[in-house]
């Protein structure tokens, strides 16, 4: 298959660093193609109401702006080495490979990054965006509440204040990480509506954000969204693709077979995707929530169940009756369960470059304890959607071949939830006297 037209900007990929110290110092410099209208093929735009239309424009400008300014660049890439501990290290997967047969498995850390995840890459960028505009606060929506952290310790490195709006049912899963974000000086706000879920955070935050936008700058969690989120936020994630690229061939002498990575909104992968797509010879996989089952409001599989629609100011792929309304999603983890998916993501999927997959809950958490057990790393939820499939996919390749897997998040905030699901307690095991 021809993956790439040369003339589609949208999968345009970034240029290749020669060395890991070379893709450090990139990061995200504005070598990414950008639309004027945020476009990817037929996916993407601005779909506002008329009093968002004006702060989502300014924002386009303002971050058009400030992709062309080294300062802005400079200070960026300070903060990722110095307060996130950029570059994060590969670790091969040696026991679960072996136990598996067939392709090596290798992480890329993102999970060792200040705050546990991939999400402090692009809240750097956004806090850094909105001290640049003028903003007094911070605003967003998080799930399994990475992002929140992520965004309140990024609002608190460069003193602005910062509000995240949860749905309720992710405060009570969530907990550890709802109390890191009251730590930080951050007011975060429950949300009770409908489905209590991601989503519905989402609408709480955009509807204080419209009456207010001269206070607040919407820092989106995802890919997802109106231009320019879907194309600001890869650029910011798309750091993790470069060095894993460099450190790939640095260590290995060659590039991934493939390269997986879990889709909800899509940013991890995206980040991790952008630096290989001009490789016809790397199978990109994204993974996304299988849930429960199959059946409506037991899954999020946006992007081999949804339908064209307009979502949260973009279009995309999405969840929905026959009148618009998204449906009810679950997902095992918090940061997945979202009827809908980063437009860039539903155009990969329309043009073939990304093939796109899901794994069940039980998986999910099968891979979880293997993981854990087997190689001492603790991932978060979504990540193991992202394990889940290697292992699947490991054995069904041959001992030549390695799979990049994106390992988003750390799992210290799942800990209790997983307890729970297998029926462990926190006692101990034995007891002497």
């Amino acid at each position: 298959m021809t993956h790439r037209n040369p003339e589609d900007n949208a999968l345009r990929g970034a240029p290749e660093p020669r060395t890991l110290a070379e893709a450090c110092d990139l990061v995200t410099t504005p070598d990414l193609d950008v639309s004027a209208d945020g476009m990817f093929g037929q996916y993407g735009g601005a779909h506002l109401p008329p009093q968002l239309a004006g702060p989502m424009a300014e924002v386009a400008r303002a971050y058009a702006e400030a992709r062309q300014d080294p300062e802005f660049y400079a200070e960026y890439r300070r903060l990722l080495r110095d307060a996130v501990g950029r570059p994060s290290p590969l670790t091969p997967l040696d026991r679960l490979s072996d136990e598996l047969g067939g392709a090596r498995i290798v992480l890329k850390r993102e999970d060792l990054n200040h705050t546990g995840a991939h999400k402090i890459n692009h809240t750097i960028g956004e806090a850094l965006l909105a001290k640049r505009m003028g903003k007094r606060s911070l605003i967003a929506e998080t799930g399994a509440g990475q992002h929140g952290v992520a965004l309140a310790t990024a609002a608190a490195m460069v003193g602005l204040d910062c509000e995240i709006h949860m749905g309720a049912i992710d405060v009570a899963k969530q907990h550890p990480n709802v109390v890191r974000m009251r730590l930080l000086g951050t007011k975060v706000v429950s949300v009770e509506r409908e489905g209590r879920s991601l989503k519905e955070a989402v609408d709480s935050a955009f509807e204080v954000y419209a009456a207010n936008p001269e206070k607040y700058l919407f820092a989106i969690g995802s890919v997802v969204g109106p231009h320019p989120f879907p194309t600001m936020i890869r650029d910011f994630q798309s750091v993790v693709g470069r060095e894993a690229r460099a450190q790939f061939q640095e260590r290995f002498g060659a590039l991934p077979s493939a390269v997986v990575a879990a889709v909800g909104g899509g940013s991890n992968a995206m980040g991790a995707f952008t630096a290989f797509l001009d490789d016809a010879d790397v199978a990109l996989v994204g993974v996304e929530p299988g849930g429960r089952s199959a059946t409506k409001g037991e899954h999020a599989m946006t992007m081999t169940q949804g339908r064209d629609g307009v979502l949260h100011g973009m279009a995309t792929l999405v969840l929905a009756d026959d009148d618009g309304t998204p449906d009810p999603v679950h997902s095992i983890a918090s940061g997945l369960d979202y009827p809908g998916v980063g437009p860039q993501h539903a155009h990969f999927a329309s043009v073939g470059r990304v093939r796109y997959v899901a794994e069940d809950d039980a998986a999910v958490l099968d891979a979880f304890q293997r993981l854990t057990r087997l190689e001492g790393v603790i991932p978060a939820l979504e990540s193991a959607h992202a394990v889940a499939h290697a292992i699947r996919l490991a054995p069904q390749m041959g001992r030549d071949a390695r799979i990049l897997v994106n390992l988003s998040g750390r799992g210290d905030k799942d800990v209790d939830y997983v307890a729970e699901k297998l029926g462990l307690t926190g006692e101990a095991d034995e007891v002497v006297r």
